[in-house]
This record gives structure tokens, C-alpha cells and sequence, in this order.
């Protein structure tokens, strides 16, 4: 699913490999050797400011790719797939986008499906898996922090903390995603990261780990219902920069307004397996030091199309001719793949 697109501006429904997404790998302000630039405290190597980019230079990540899907068995709304490529020696997101081969699945599998007919949902999250799902911030479960590779114990638990705030923020934090003021989360990541993450927060391609509700959207008071899991690995870049990668693998479920009883209707729903990297403090400059985001991959099931085409959440439109969708136990699987059917 890579990703060198030419200049030409992809069209309004693009295809797979034509949409972009969010910012790219890290061109990180490297730390030079002591004397190797001057006296001490002098600049380093700038190396393009430190700023992640759009296409392949070098060692750089190419952009982003999207796939608008299918939501729910019997529902028509849109969904997207965003997936970042990876570049040479860099973390690379599950084929599947769940746990990788012998590492432990989400704990409570989802209910299994049944033929019989659903009965009438009294509450948003009613006949459906996300019923089970703990509420906002309580679905965000961190792993014991442990020293792996060069990365202290305390200096993962840094970092795995600093993971958890992004995704409250990015995810659950309502005044950030009713808002149009992205600096709540841009400035929770390295400084030479930010710009990166404005320019994208000026687009569509924040979607794939943040969440921004369409304006008239009418999500109720209920929290969103979360599942996944968090692990984390030491691993380096292709200059040799150490990284400690943090993999998401999360399932967010929103409810909103409506009039239909059919489970599931009410529910916009967002998997997201996001790899977030923390250069070691002692590889780069300290512009450069703090969180990035390495690749990002998403859907949003039964989302409005023309909402999510500005990267905006709201409800879809519901009808009965969806057979050719997925299973909606996978839509609400954080182990199930995002390879989902385009219908919007």
C-alpha cells in the first residue's frame, strides 16, 4: 500500500494509493557528535528543520493512502481507510492491524453473531459489541513499563504516557473534537513535529488519529465505548537513530442522535492502529525529542461520506442494501483487518 503519488491532485473519491494522510515519517534534527559542528550548544545539522514530509526523499516515508468502506451489515455509511507506508528499517503497522503473530489478542472476545433478527436497542450502544467495551478513558490500558533496549524503564513509562494523553486528547476529549483549535494536541509532540501536524489538521488527513465531529453533528452525552490494546518495541531508524515505537490498536465507538431502533445504527465507529516513535533524548537535537507519529491506519464505519471527505465525524445515512459489507462483529474487532469494502 505504498504510497508516491505524482503532483496531480487526487480526485474527490479517490482510489487506494491517491488520498494523503497524516504527516509522514520523521526527518529528525539529528544530535552531531560533540565537536563535530562547532563549539558546544552550536546548531546542529538541520537536516530540512526537522520537519516530516509528503514524499519520498531518501530515507523519508511517502504520503498516505484512503479507502472510503462499507460500515455495518444492513447500514450504508461511509468509512475510511488511511494507511502510512513505512520506510527502510522503520516500524511497520500489523498486516492484519491486530496483534502480530504470538502476542496476546484484546481481552473479551466480541459477542458472536447470531441469524436470529436484533432485537430493538433501547441505548445507543445496545445489540451491538461495543455494549461490552469499558467507557472512555477506562478502554486506554497501558502495559507495565519495562527497560527495553536503550530505553530506561522510566523513560518508557514517559512515553507511554505521553501516548495515553494523545489519544484522550485525540479521541475522547469532546471540547477538542467539537473544536477547530488543533493545538491542545499539536503541541503535545516533538516541536520540529508540529508543523507537520498543522499542515494536516489544514486537510483531511488528520482522520486517521484524531477525531473531529462534523459541524450539525449530534453525538449524545454518552462516553464513546473503547477497545484495544497498547505494545511498544526499541527499534532504529535507517540513519541509526534509536526509537522506542509504541503501536495503538484501538476500536472507538460514538454515539449520536437518531430515530431508528436497529442496533447499531446510532454508532459511528473508528479503528485506528497508529505507531507512535520517541527518538532517544541522546540521538537528536531537543526540537527534536518528544513524540511523532510514524504510521497511522484508520476506518470510520457508518460515517456520512461527505463529512469524512473534509476528515470530519458524523452519522451516515442508514439503509438495508448492504451485503456486500463486512461482518459487523470485524467492524468492532480491534484484531480484525481494516481491508474493509468501498461503498461510499
Amino acid at each position: 500500500m505504498t504510497d508516491d503519488r505524482p503532483e496531480a491532485a487526487p480526485p474527490r473519491h479517490p482510489t487506494p494509493a491517491q488520498r494523503p494522510g497524516p504527516p509522514a515519517a520523521a526527518e529528525w534534527q539529528r544530535r552531531p557528535p560533540p565537536g563535530a559542528f562547532g563549539p558546544p550548544g552550536g546548531a546542529g545539522p538541520g537536516r530540512d528543520g526537522g520537519r516530516r514530509s509528503w514524499r519520498n526523499s531518501g530515507s523519508l516515508l511517502t504520503g498516505v493512502t484512503a479507502l472510503l468502506l462499507l460500515a455495518f451489515v444492513g447500514v450504508v455509511g461511509g468509512a475510511v481507510l488511511v494507511s502510512m507506508p513505512s520506510a527502510r528499517g522503520r516500524p511497520v503497522v500489523f498486516p492484519t492491524f491486530g496483534p502480530p503473530s504470538g502476542a496476546p489478542s484484546p481481552t473479551s472476545a466480541a459477542p458472536a453473531a447470531t441469524s436470529a433478527a436484533p432485537p430493538r436497542a433501547a441505548g445507543p450502544f445496545d445489540g451491538t459489541p461495543a455494549a461490552t467495551f469499558p467507557q472512555g478513558e477506562a478502554g486506554i490500558v497501558l502495559p507495565a513499563a519495562k527497560r527495553t533496549g536503550p530505553f530506561t524503564e522510566k523513560q518508557v513509562a514517559a512515553a507511554l504516557a505521553k501516548v495515553r494523553k494523545v489519544l484522550v486528547t485525540a479521541r475522547l476529549d469532546r471540547q477538542f473534537m467539537t473544536g477547530d483549535d488543533p493545538e491542545p494536541l499539536v503541541r503535545q509532540f516533538a516541536r520540529d513535529a508540529r508543523a507537520g501536524m498543522r499542515k494536516a489538521f489544514a486537510s483531511d488527513t488528520f482522520a486517521a488519529y484524531a477525531t473531529r465531529l462534523a459541524s450539525g453533528a449530534r453525538p449524545t452525552a454518552d462516553e464513546p465505548r473503547v477497545r484495544g490494546r497498547i505494545s511498544y518495541r526499541s527499534t532504529k531508524d535507517d540513519d541509526g537513530i534509536r526509537i522506542l515505537a509504541v503501536t495503538t490498536n484501538f476500536v472507538w465507538s460514538y454515539a449520536f442522535r437518531t430515530s431508528s431502533t436497529v442496533p447499531g445504527d446510532a454508532l459511528v465507529v473508528v479503528h485506528d492502529t497508529v505507531v507512535w516513535s520517541v527518538p532517544h533524548p541522546d540521538d537528536v537535537e531537543s526540537s527534536s525529542a518528544g513524540l511523532w507519529i510514524e504510521d497511522a491506519n484508520a476506518y470510520a464505519a457508518n460515517v456520512d461520506c461527505a463529512a469524512y471527505d473534509k476528515g470530519l465525524l458524523d452519522l451516515g445515512t442508514h439503509s438495508f442494501d448492504g451485503p456486500d459489507g463486512p461482518d459487523l462483529d470485524a467492524v468492532f474487532d480491534p484484531a480484525a483487518t481494516l481491508d474493509l469494502p468501498d461503498t461510499c
